[in-house]
């Protein structure tokens, strides 16, 4: 028996090493299946997706690197609050984003609505469709102020009330009247030629913001009398850049065209004196959502004939001036003023239809208007 110790703790020995080996081998097995495991974060609990950023899930590795269950555990909840810490900092990121994936369609624009293909035509005066019918029904509109203006209260007796054709309604119950008293008031003035602008001028000494548009200027920008005058003129159109201007200072542009290049996006009085150009200006303004951004608009009307690009026989042509002036009302404006001058021709359409004037000058606020 004493010459078989040897062999007997020789044969221990290896075993006791062949325990070790496998031993080692499992626990090695064990780590390579747990790192594994660890590589794919698990869905959290409230239904999130899963995160695909590399960097959360080794900012995992490190943290549950721990020998027992509580530790893995413990890693798990960790990976967890990691996960949504990224998220958090990419919603702070990308502008109050919910969810990693993209949005489906872009937020709307709050300042400017869709723009439309065509205006909506009001139903025919009378079933004859007659001029007459069309003419006493449009002549009405224009004629009858929709709400009262508390600063233009009996202006025919007091000889101090604006006497011409251009005048804003100061009421206290409009924003005008606060926009000047606090030195944000903004005014566009839209015209061809040299025009009165005794209005432009009153406002800009009251402090407002005054940008008179004449395309007949020599200079580019010129400040004048505490006013910006500019060489342009407001078209329905922006102009075709293939096509070389037979002016040489021409440019024109449309009103959202100038509203953007200068910065601008809100104007408290917008004054027109387009000369025949107002209908299909004005249809551009419907049609783009750029009435929106207009406190007061103050337009002159030319009635004797139907205007730049305006088609149609002449019950047709009045109905459409009504169905444009009735989309006014539809964008919240309502009319305060209406003026006719004595002086002008008694024509409508080349003809003396109820004895109305060629010409008229309206005033509409935006009674919506919070700037």
């Amino acid at each position: 028996m004493k010459h078989q110790q040897p062999w007997t703790r020789l044969t221990g020995g290896l075993l006791l090493r062949a325990c070790f080996l496998l031993a080692a081998a499992c626990v090695c097995v064990h780590v390579y299946l747990e790192r594994g495991h660890r590589g794919a974060p698990a869905p959290l609990a409230s239904g999130r997706p899963a995160q695909t950023d590399h960097k959360p899930q080794t900012r995992a590795k490190r943290v549950s690197s721990g020998p027992n269950n509580a530790a893995e555990r413990d890693g798990s909840v960790k990976r967890r609050v990691s996960y949504v810490r990224t998220l958090k900092k990419d919603k702070k990121g990308d502008g109050d984003r919910e969810d990693p994936s993209p949005a489906c369609c872009p937020p709307p624009s709050p300042h400017r609505k869709s723009p439309r293909w065509q205006i909506r035509l009001e139903p025919w005066a009378s079933e004859s469709r007659s001029l007459e019918d069309e003419a006493r029904r449009f002549l009405g509109y224009i004629t009858t102020p929709q709400v009262s203006c508390a600063s233009l209260a009996g202006e025919d007796a007091d000889q101090e009330g604006p006497k011409g054709p251009w005048a804003v309604c100061l009421d206290p119950k409009y924003s005008l009247t606060h926009r000047i008293h606090s030195k944000h008031c903004r005014v566009y003035s839209l015209g061809l030629g040299v025009d009165d602008r005794s209005l432009e001028r009153s406002l800009a000494s009251a402090g407002c913001e005054v940008h008179c548009f004449d395309p007949s200027l020599k200079q580019p920008h010129l400040q004048q009398a505490e006013m910006w005058l500019h060489r342009l003129s407001v078209d329905w159109r922006d102009p075709n850049p293939a096509i070389v201007a037979q002016r040489q200072h021409a440019n024109t542009k449309k009103l959202a065209t100038i509203l953007n290049d200068f910065g601008h996006r809100q104007v408290d009085v917008l004054k027109a004196d387009m000369e025949s150009a107002e209908w299909k200006i004005l249809e551009n303004l419907v049609l783009e959502g750029v009435l929106d951004s207009v406190g007061q608009l103050l337009l002159e009307l030319h009635l004797h004939w139907a205007g730049f690009e305006v088609g149609g026989d002449d019950p047709a042509v009045v109905r459409y001036w009504f169905s444009l002036l009735k989309e006014l009302e539809h964008a919240n404006f309502r009319l305060f003023r209406s003026h006719s001058d004595p002086a002008k021709p008694h024509l409508f359409l080349h003809k003396n239809v109820l004895n109305a004037s060629s010409a008229y000058t309206l005033g509409w606020v935006n009674t919506q208007w919070k700037p």
